[in-house]
């Protein structure tokens, strides 16, 4: 194995992508490739995400749940935090503010435009 992307399920793409660009993230391809997007793959250093609209799924793997958000927690390493945080505080609905962890990390949480959580973390700062 080499690498997970998470491919994320949205109703609105257009708002997806318009949030993650907020977060400093760039659209690195899309499909279709013009008009209204079905899927796109946004990066940020090298974390990547793959963003697919519910309704272009249409009958195909009925155990993907149809709904906004998930039971699980995207947990994001960074460098320089406090930057981060600043630069996005107010542009993004922070759940958990800046704390430094008992294992030592420093983190903070937000929640997306689709209802999935973001933990930001960097390593003993």
């Amino acid at each position: 194995m080499e690498s997970l992307v998470p491919n994320i399920f949205v109703k609105d793409m257009s708002a997806t992508i318009a949030f993650y660009g907020q977060l400093g993230f760039e659209t690195a391809m899309t499909m279709p490739e013009k008009g209204a997007y079905d899927w796109v793959m946004m990066r940020k250093g090298t974390v990547i995400f793959m963003f697919q609209t519910f309704s272009s799924l249409g009958e195909a793997h009925p155990e993907i749940k149809r709904t906004d958000g998930a039971s699980m927690l995207l947990y994001i390493k960074l460098k320089d935090i406090h930057d981060f945080h600043s630069k996005i505080k107010n542009k993004t609905k922070v759940i958990s503010e800046l704390n430094k962890t008992f294992y030592g990390a420093t983190e903070f949480s937000i929640v997306d435009n689709n209802g999935y959580v973001l933990t930001f973390a960097e390593d003993k700062v």
